[in-house]
């Protein structure tokens, strides 16, 4: 199918050059399993599950008859003062995921509506308790939470804050934890551990007692895929506890199965005290993100307040919506049924060895792995970005979806991937790398 400029100039595209785009687009479509389809037919293999999206591949059947199903009883319940079963049902079988005490869930539509949410419940429940001063909170460098102020507030990008300048303020960012000592490492990082100590830091310039919360994703997917090293969590979680701070661990990306278990939490065997979650709660397919919080903190906001009175004053429109919270409950069943965790989990070896066969390669710089998800960095040409950017253009010729930021490409295949799907990505990674090394030339094709 031909597409003329103006036929696509009314829509302004989400994070896209839109006038590169529009001169040269691509279209999907459509999609199923774990290919998708371009305006000429031709099938791109999806490298990163969309962005972190779908898991259990596209155009999940079940997921497609239960919200069909759904849609044809109750398209829209008002989530204030109302309630259906979906979104009650939805909630204990995620509770049956998280970690114990984590227990309560509040539905929103977005990880970045969850990263808010989790903000104003840090908030809620400091001033439930008799501590409200406490009105710092602390991220790190190269995070990502999002693109509300709140998250962008939290977000160490430059180019977030460089381009919205009016953030939330006091916030404070930790040092991030690639160090540059562990290159093309498979799992945590060996070195590093020591920057845990920035919050312990911030704790002796500021006061322990002023900071409401401490933010960090278990993997820092967006920004490149930064693994934690070896005991850094567990030295945040104890020095959030010595000083009565609460832990929001962002797993947007690494909830449900990324890295073979169901959450990052589990993962590294620490508990946060809150969690956001999105993407593959619905495998992508309606809009939904989910803040789950300890028990304490929900018994602690609820009972706190008047009875009759609304305890927590926010939330959305659409939280808990019938269709999505159909999407989130045949999802929650997909996952037990095709065992999708484990599967994760036993493709993760071969996964991890196919992508480290790059490293070797001129034009990367670095690959970081873990679980079913793996940055590969490229070096940079003559801009930050530039090589990256046509890196994934050219791909996607070439039948190859890969998500990049900047110039890292991060690879998050489908858990019902095969052997020869993780070696199809792998394949045509090393081919684009080929037809541009050694010219040096990026452009796109």
């Amino acid at each position: 199918m031909q597409y003329r400029g103006n036929s696509l100039e009314q829509y302004w595209m989400p994070f896209t050059a839109n006038r590169a785009f529009k001169a040269a687009p691509r279209m999907v479509r459509r999609a199923e399993g774990t290919y998708l389809y371009d305006q000429n037919g031709d099938a791109v293999i999806d490298g990163s599950s969309g962005l972190f999206c779908s898991p259990a591949g596209h155009c999940h059947p079940k997921i497609i008859e239960a919200v069909h199903q759904q849609m044809q009883t109750n398209t829209y319940t008002a989530p204030f003062g109302l309630g259906h079963d979906g979104s009650f049902a939805l909630a204990a079988e995620v509770a049956k995921l998280t970690p114990e005490p984590i227990n309560h869930v509040f539905f929103v539509n977005s990880g970045s509506e969850a990263v808010d949410t989790a903000l104003k419940i840090a908030m809620a429940y400091n001033t439930a308790r008799g501590e409200a001063h406490r009105n710092r909170f602390v991220s790190r460098e190269r995070a990502y939470h999002g693109v509300n102020i709140g998250g962008v507030s939290l977000s160490g990008m430059v180019r977030n804050r460089e381009t919205f300048p009016m953030v939330v303020p006091n916030v404070v960012m930790m040092r991030h934890t690639w160090t540059g000592d562990d290159l093309f490492c498979v799992g945590q990082p060996a070195h590093g551990k020591e920057l845990a100590e920035d919050l312990q830091r911030f704790c002796d310039t500021y006061g322990g007692g002023q900071i409401a919360a401490v933010i960090v994703e278990p993997v820092a997917g967006s920004t490149g895929v930064l693994v934690p090293p070896r005991g850094y969590l567990e030295r945040i979680r104890e020095i959030c506890d010595q000083h009565g701070i609460l832990l929001i661990f962002d797993e947007v990306i690494t909830g449900f199965g990324r890295m073979g278990d169901p959450f990052g939490a589990q993962t590294f065997g620490v508990t946060p005290d809150i969690m956001t979650m999105a993407k593959a709660l619905t495998n992508g397919s309606i809009p939904m993100g989910a803040v789950a919080v300890r028990d304490e903190i929900y018994e602690c906001v609820v009972d706190g307040t008047p009875e009759g009175a609304i305890e927590f004053f926010h939330g959305y429109t659409y939280s808990g919506h019938p269709a999505a919270c159909a999407a989130g409950l045949a999802m929650m069943a997909i996952i037990e049924e095709e065992g999708l965790f484990a599967r994760s989990a036993a493709m993760a070896p071969y996964f991890n060895d196919a992508v480290m066969t790059l490293k070797d390669h001129p034009l990367i710089k670095d690959v970081r792995t873990i679980g079913m998800v793996a940055g590969i960095e490229l070096f940079p040409e003559s801009a930050p970005g530039k090589r990256g950017t046509a890196m994934q253009t050219a791909m996607f010729w070439k039948g190859l979806h890969v998500k990049f930021t900047g110039d890292t490409a991060i690879l998050a295949p489908q858990f019902i991937v095969e052997k020869r799907h993780i070696d199809e990505i792998v394949q045509k990674f090393a081919c684009t790398l080929d037809a541009h090394f050694p010219g040096g030339s990026l452009a796109a094709e």
